[in-house]
């Protein structure tokens, strides 16, 4: 750290110790390096006896056991029952040292109870009016079951928002302090009217305010306080008031004249955060029991007011008892503990150890649930101060369970200064004739003095005989060019943030400038030491970002990267390229992916399919990209991770083409073309133009056909005619009776040439 004198020191961290031998510093060293860890001043030949390191520490003021009251012990007040322990202690805080407490909780038996009954008196509750008329003796007796100090109030709460009305309206009115005589609750209630307005929403946040802040006239004690709050309208809330022309805030005071509120006309309504704070303050837990058509109102406002609960009232409010009961018991169940402002750079943690030892998560570990009568929780407490504050004067903190009056009071003093300070000699001869105190072993500087013995003006000009010596390695750098060079000794920049420091005898080292990863230094995992991350246990790595547990790289069948890879820094490298994801386990281009993505894709691009009625809530899991043809699809040489080509049909015999991949952030793509690859009809004309001409030309064939099968069969016959008439043997016999026409004459000269 680059601290000058002890007290500095301490403030920078819990680690840091103070090395006081007057003989410690060597030549060339600072006095900002009299201020390290304590391994590093040990090692460095400091003495432990020689080190200023006070710790912080706690001491317990009051410590009275909490009380294991029994029902019917009526010799206790209501002031003497412990329920939270320990109730005072004292905490010495020394900077980014936590300082932890348990603080225990039992919740007692036959704790006194005050009830206040605040309800709606517009028209629509008349008939529930009629049932609250007899609730105080029936409460009673019910109540006794669970304490017998039991007390209940009455009031009656309703706000007009306009000038013109038929009714005599009031905001608010206490009709019973609190008593413990039922009958008397039941007679007062008995002689209330009902009144009306003529808006909807109802006042009833001026009645709540003005019974959280009106303790004496309402009888609060110092016990459980219960409001139970019975409406079946809405709420006017701040800014509501507008509407009449009133214009200024709430001012949180009782304003009970008579036991009515008078500023309703003046003041507007509270706002919600207004109405919180002041029932914190008061201990006021709040049931709302409200009809079922505004329970979804309520319960929205229960859950910005602490400690309050909602309950469904019946139409005519006949079950306010069991209602008042089961509220009672869900918020007297549950724990939950919140501090008063703290002081500045001051923090608080809170973890739970409830019911049978069981750490709890809720509210940060404030609050534990299900807690019966006599059971006991601990909380453990941890409360730490960064640096120190401005007049280092002791700070009071409390600490309560919400809906308690009981409380821990915590005063906080603030370590600032070592023990040897006080030994410090003012204007001491050994700091260059009187320049500052020597305190510590060292000299702290008056103000406009600088060097390890305040023998330099802070004004003096740096001369070329002094930068020598803040140079290092005879570079051309002055103190690195992260100080300057005062008397020949570095004195180190301060940065604007005050974790970050410049350290070293040349300013050469800092605590911030070492590899980041995730915009963390070291990782988050490591601390910056001269410039070079130390890694905590189970990292590595020039940013600790390489973790060493193996557990994030197990896949469900327990093999490490599902066998398909091997696990750096936490990571799978899967060495099979078709398995991808944190674990290996996810296969985009194994066979049947493209089916079981087929629905989705063809009801988030086309509308149809299986899932067109549940695709909102099924088909989510991918991003959807389309693309005009198939040439705009990934193609395998074009990304960077495996892509697999679909080809679906759908109930059309229409084609869809698409593809499915996980990119390299683990997200699912799936590019699909917009437009269906549906078969074209058949054309009429020449298919019918085609069968006529086919008949035609297969009759012209028959035709032909037989015709030259009749040709044959001619030439045959007369082939075989002319073969016969060949063959044929005459008869040469004349008949005697014939003769012939012909008359044959031979010329006996004629020789036959």
């Amino acid at each position: 750290a680059n601290a000058k004198y002890c007290g500095e020191c301490i403030q920078a961290g819990a680690k840091c110790g103070w090395c006081k031998d007057p003989n410690f510093l060597k030549q060339g060293e600072t006095v900002s390096t009299r201020c390290d860890e304590m391994q590093s001043l040990i090692k460095r030949g400091c003495g432990k006896k020689m080190i200023e390191n006070p710790r912080g520490e706690q001491k317990i003021l009051k410590n009275k056991d909490v009380t294991n009251r029994k029902k019917g012990a009526e010799d206790l007040k209501p002031e003497d029952i412990t329920q939270i322990q320990p109730q005072k202690l004292t905490l010495t805080l020394r900077s980014g040292e936590p300082q932890s407490f348990n603080l225990k909780f039992k919740r007692a038996e036959d704790y006194p109870i005050d009830l206040y009954y605040l309800m709606d008196l517009s028209y629509s509750m008349k008939d529930d009016l009629e049932n609250v008329k007899n609730l105080g003796t029936s409460l009673m007796l019910e109540m006794s079951k669970i304490t017998s100090d039991f007390r209940i109030g009455k009031d009656f709460h309703f706000h007009m928002m306009t000038l013109l009305y038929f009714f005599d309206p009031f905001s608010y009115k206490n009709v019973l302090k609190l008593t413990s005589d039922g009958k008397k609750f039941n007679t007062l209630v008995g002689q209330q009217h009902i009144s009306g307005n003529l808006d909807s929403p109802e006042g009833g946040f001026d009645a709540i305010m003005q019974v959280a802040v009106c303790g004496e006239q309402i009888g609060w004690r110092n016990v459980t306080r219960l409001l139970v709050f019975s409406t079946d309208a809405g709420f006017h809330f701040a800014g509501d008031g507008k509407l009449g022309g009133i214009v200024l805030p709430n001012d949180g005071k009782c304003h009970l004249e008579n036991n009515v509120y008078t500023m309703s006309h003046y003041y507007d309504y509270p706002s919600i955060a207004h109405l919180v704070q002041k029932l914190s303050d008061n201990n006021i837990q709040t049931i709302f029991a409200v009809t079922e058509e505004f329970q979804p109102v309520y319960q929205e406002l229960k859950n910005l007011i602490p400690k309050s609960a909602v309950g469904t009232l019946s139409a005519n409010s006949s079950n306010v008892i069991n209602l008042i009961i089961d509220a009672y018991n869900s918020l007297s169940s549950e724990v939950i503990l919140e501090n008063s402002k703290l002081p500045e750079g001051v923090t608080i943690a809170y973890t739970s150890r409830c019911k049978n030892g069981v750490v709890s998560e809720g509210e940060n570990g404030r609050k534990c649930s299900n807690i019966s009568i006599g059971d006991e929780v601990t909380f453990i407490i941890s409360v730490t101060s960064n640096g120190c504050p401005k007049l280092g004067k002791p700070e009071t903190i409390k600490i309560k369970p919400l809906g308690f009056t009981e409380e821990v009071e915590i005063t906080l003093n603030f370590i600032c200064e070592c023990d040897c300070h006080k030994e410090g000699v003012k204007n001491s001869q050994l700091c260059h004739f009187g320049n500052g105190t020597y305190e510590c072993g060292a000299c702290k500087c008056n103000e406009g003095r600088v060097g390890r013995l305040c023998e330099c003006s802070s004004n003096d000009v740096a001369t070329e005989d002094m930068d020598r010596t803040c140079r290092k390695d005879n570079s051309t750098d002055i103190c690195s060019n992260s100080g300057d060079c005062v008397c020949g000794t570095c004195e180190c920049k301060k940065r604007e943030n005050p974790e970050e420091r410049y350290s070293g005898q040349f300013c050469e080292c800092n605590n911030f400038n070492c590899d980041r990863s995730g915009n963390k230094l070291c990782g988050g995992h490591g601390r910056c030491e001269c410039r070079v991350c130390v890694c905590e246990p189970m990292w590595t790595g020039s940013a600790c970002d390489c973790s060493l547990d193996n557990s994030t790289c197990t896949a469900s069948n327990k093999q490490v990267c599902n066998g398909r890879g091997t696990c750096e820094c936490g990571i799978c490298k899967c060495t099979d390229p078709k398995f991808q994801g944190p674990t290996c386990e996810t296969c985009p281009t194994c066979p049947g992916v493209c089916t079981e993505h087929k629905e989705c894709v063809q009801c988030r691009t086309f509308g149809t399919g299986e899932k067109k009625d549940t695709c909102e809530t099924d088909c989510s899991y991918f991003n959807l990209i389309k693309v005009k043809d198939r040439d705009k699809l990934p193609q395998p040489n074009d990304a960077t991770y495996p892509v697999m080509h679909c080809k679906e049909r759908d109930a059309n015999d229409c084609w869809f083409y698409y593809t499915y991949a996980v990119n390299n952030n683990t997200e699912k793509e799936v590019h699909v073309v917009d437009t269906l690859d549906c078969p074209a009809g058949p054309d009429i004309i020449p298919i019918v133009a085609g069968v006529v001409a086919g008949i035609v030309l297969i009759g012209l064939a028959l035709l032909l056909i037989w015709k030259l099968l009749m040709i044959i069969h001619d030439r045959r016959e007369f082939a075989k005619f002319e073969k016969e008439k060949m063959n044929a043997k005459w008869d040469t016999g004349e008949n005697p009776i014939y003769k012939s026409a012909v008359t044959t004459v031979v010329n006996p000269k004629y020789e036959g040439k």
